[in-house]
């Protein structure tokens, strides 16, 4: 109640006290105020210690855009003379603040989102992992994807899976001023790379800048980098590779899109079926991002070289072109067309070579095999012989047999006067006991294939020994004595 009615009504400070709930002090202060003419008593304010250095506390909070903490305005103030407490000197200090962001607070509009007309982009880091985020902005619709750095193509493919995922291509695209998108800025304008122009002239939508340091134009897209890293990266993390973090980031849009959102009180999921028809539809084909494919041409040795490297491909490729690509650590090989792999390998250093055997058919042999290529006739008619030929003729190389060509002619006329099946196993007892002269295939024809067979110590050697003609035992007998007699 009403102080002043209430001492009209019953004339003493008292009982207006009593019906006000307050003291007669208070009352008889309010009634020679009010009899005054409501001026206000002459109280002296309270003296504070902090007087004397709040002009120089308001300066600096000026000076700063009120960013300067309580703690490194201190020394400051004790220098001018402040001797009161650091808690006292903190509300100084709150105060100047709260008083500077009066006058210079930033008046904000809130957003109106139209369907169909705006995709909210963004990255985030943790723990060496990049983040791909994107919202569209009517349906909250979010789209979120990992990658291993936040390069203009990474960027780029990501948003064209992005569009895919949506179904369309909303009208705008808004983006920080991204390094990777950005190609300059001239008055505050910015000027999007040629490659980013291209994509956007691809996809048909026009491509948008927030203002510098300004993140509450795009806090739709700052709350869930900062929503993936908590409720995705933190509790999932470590994920082995890339292909199963954007797996998992698959199957948690699916989940968060399917809840209800507690902004617009709806699920995004089903705002999107509604939002889609508005969407521009998507191009035919995806654009190739980023620089040109890499490609070598095969050499004769079923390898190309990549940095200095070799690395092998199928023999079948030899003179072919083929396209290299390169992720992390590994190289593969794929046809320019189909993509189809042909090979992976791990890099290597300059000058190193990586081999696959099965490119060639098969393990590399212990030795290199020099096969026998015979160009005179006497060389042609003696390895016709066979394998055993063949074996004679490069050991008796390997032996230092200077005039092999006369020796083989030699052996060649002893096989004609001896026949091609003696000669063979003449050759091979030859190989055998390592004698690589004609001479010595003669002595051995010679033996007419009775010579003895060598056998391990401790066994039998073996004998075959020539047929001669036999006789009785008659014949050797002594004539007797014409009586028959015994001549002893």
């Amino acid at each position: 109640m009403d102080v002043i009615a209430a001492y009209r009504d019953v004339g003493s400070y008292r009982g207006a006290a009593a019906i006000c709930g307050t003291t007669h002090k208070t009352v008889k202060r309010i009634i020679e105020q009010h009899q005054a003419g409501g001026a206000v008593s002459g109280r002296v304010p309270r003296v504070r210690n902090y007087d004397a250095v709040a002009d120089l506390v308001a300066e600096r909070v000026k000076d700063t855009s009120g960013r300067i903490s309580a703690k490194r305005l201190l020394p400051a103030a004790r220098a001018a003379g402040y001797a009161g407490s650091a808690r006292n000197f903190r509300r100084l200090v709150a105060d100047a603040k709260a008083r500077w962001r009066q006058g210079h607070h930033r008046g904000r509009r809130p957003g109106v989102w139209t369907p169909g007309e705006t995709l909210i982009i963004d990255w985030g880091v943790l723990d060496g992992v990049h983040v791909f985020c994107a919202v569209l902005a009517w349906s909250r619709f979010r789209f979120i994807r990992f990658a291993a750095d936040e390069k203009a193509a990474t960027t780029l493919t990501m948003l064209a899976e992005c569009f895919e995922v949506l179904g369309g291509v909303p009208k705008v695209v808004l983006a920080d001023r991204m390094g990777c998108l950005k190609g300059g800025v001239v008055a505050n304008v910015v000027v999007p790379t040629p490659d980013y122009v291209r994509f956007a002239t691809h996809y048909r939508f026009r491509p948008d800048f927030c203002e510098a340091a300004d993140p509450e134009s795009k806090g739709m897209v700052e709350n869930l980098v900062g929503y993936a890293k908590d409720d995705l990266m933190v509790p999932q993390a470590p994920f082995a590779d890339l292909v199963t973090a954007n797996a998992a980031a698959a199957s948690w849009c699916g989940e968060v899109n399917a809840n209800l959102h507690s902004e617009i009180c709806a699920v995004p999921a089903d705002r999107l079926d509604a939002e889609r028809p508005l969407l521009a539809a998507l191009p035919s084909l995806r654009p190739e991002f980023g620089a040109r494919p890499t490609t070598r041409k095969v050499d004769k040795l079923s390898c190309i070289r990549f940095a200095s490297g070799r690395y092998s491909v199928p023999n079948r490729l030899i003179g072919s072109t083929v396209t290299v690509l390169v992720e992390g650590r590994v190289l593969r090989v794929i046809e320019p067309v189909t993509g189809e792999v042909f090979a992976e390998h791990t890099l290597v250093a300059p000058g190193e070579t990586s081999i696959v055997d099965d490119h060639y058919g098969g393990p590399r042999p212990d030795k290199p095999r020099r096969a026998a290529r015979p160009r005179t006739a006497s060389e042609k008619a003696f390895l016709g012989l066979g394998p055993v030929a063949e074996t004679f003729l490069t050991g008796a190389a390997a032996a230092g047999v200077t005039k092999l060509s006369s020796e083989i002619a030699e052996i060649l006329d002893l096989g004609a006067a001896h026949g091609t099946e003696p000669l063979l196993a003449a050759l091979e007892r030859a190989v055998a006991f390592g004698r690589w002269r004609a001479a010595d295939v003669r002595s051995i024809l010679a033996t007419n294939g009775q010579a003895p067979i060598p056998r391990p110590a401790g066994q039998a050697l073996v004998l075959t020994l020539p047929t001669v003609p036999t006789r009785s035992l008659d014949a050797y007998k002594i004539p007797g004595r014409i009586d028959g007699s015994d001549p002893a």
